[in-house]
C-alpha cells in the first residue's frame, strides 16, 4: 500500500491554485449533498452516474440525466467516505503543479475531459452494462501523468505500509500505473473501475503535451539545490546590468 500524501515543492506557486481547492471543495459539497439527500445514494448514483448501457443507446434509466451530461456529473460522486479521501489526497499532491503549468481555465478543462475520456474507456469496456460508474479516479489519473511528465524527479512523502518515507515520484506513479494494468484482467469482477483508471492516464498523456503553457517543459528534473524564479529581480537605474552584477543569476 502506497499513498502518497506530500510533494515537496521546490519552486513557489506563481498563482494559488484555486481551480484545484475549488475542486475539492465542490467534490465534498458534492458529497455531503449525495448522503443527505432524500433519495438513497444508489438512485443518485444511477440519476447522476455513467450507465454504459444509457451512454451506448441501449437503455434509459427513468429520472437520470442526459448521458453525456453524466461524463461530468459522475466525477463528483463518490460511493463511501473511503472512496472520497482516497481521490481527494491524490487531487491534493498532484493537482497544484499540473495547474500551474496549464493555466486555471486549461487546467479546469483538462480536468473534466481527463474524466470523460475515463468514462468512455470503461463503457467501451462493456457497453451493455447498467452498473453506474462514480468517482473521480478517471480524473485524477489523467492528473497523476501530467504530474509524472511533468516532475518526474520531485521528491514525494508518501506511506509506505504506513510509514512516511521521501521518494521520487516516477517511483510512485510507476507503481501506481503498474497496478492499473496488473488489474485490467479482474476488472469484471471488481468494484474499481480499472478500465476507467487506464482511459483516464492514456487522456493525460496526450492532452497534456498540446494544453500546456508554452516555455513549460516536460520531464525536466528539478535537483535539489535549484530554484525556479517566478520573474527576474527589478534592476532600477539602467537598462543593464551594473558590472559587479553576474550577467546570469546562479541556480542554487
Amino acid at each position: 500500500m502506497v499513498m502518497p500524501i506530500y510533494d515537496d515543492n521546490p519552486f513557489k506557486l506563481q498563482h494559488t491554485p484555486v481551480v484545484s481547492w475549488s475542486l475539492i471543495g465542490i467534490t465534498i459539497v458534492a458529497f455531503i449533498v449525495e448522503f443527505s439527500a432524500h433519495d438513497n445514494p444508489i438512485v443518485i448514483a444511477n440519476q447522476f452516474g455513467v450507465i454504459p448501457a444509457a451512454v451506448s443507446g441501449a437503455y434509459h434509466f427513468p429520472g437520470s440525466i442526459s448521458p453525456l451530461m453524466t461524463l461530468v456529473t459522475y466525477q463528483f460522486l463518490h460511493a463511501d467516505i473511503v472512496h472520497l479521501v482516497g481521490n481527494l489526497i491524490f487531487l491534493w499532491v498532484f493537482a497544484d503543479n499540473v495547474e500551474q503549468a496549464l493555466g486555471r481555465m486549461r487546467f479546469l478543462a483538462f480536468y473534466l475531459l481527463v474524466g470523460a475520456a475515463g468514462a468512455l474507456a470503461f463503457v467501451f469496456s462493456d457497453p451493455g452494462s447498467r452498473v453506474p460508474l462514480i468517482g473521480a479516479s478517471g480524473s485524477i489519473s489523467g492528473v497523476v501523468i501530467a504530474y509524472l511528465m511533468l516532475r518526474p524527479c520531485a521528491k514525494l512523502t508518501a506511506l509506505v505500509l504506513g510509514i512516511p518515507l521521501r521518494i521520487s515520484a516516477y517511483w510512485i506513479i510507476g507503481v501506481f500505473i503498474a497496478i492499473q494494468f496488473i488489474n485490467l484482467g479482474s476488472a469484471g469482477k471488481s468494484d474499481v473501475a480499472w478500465w476507467c483508471h487506464l482511459g483516464g492516464m492514456l487522456a493525460g498523456g496526450l492532452l497534456f503535451p498540446l494544453m500546456k503553457l508554452p516555455g513549460v517543459k516536460l520531464f525536466e528534473c528539478i535537483r535539489p539545490g535549484d530554484l525556479v524564479l517566478e520573474s527576474p529581480p527589478a534592476i532600477t537605474g539602467s537598462p543593464h546590468l551594473p558590472p559587479h552584477l553576474p550577467r546570469h543569476l546562479p541556480r542554487h
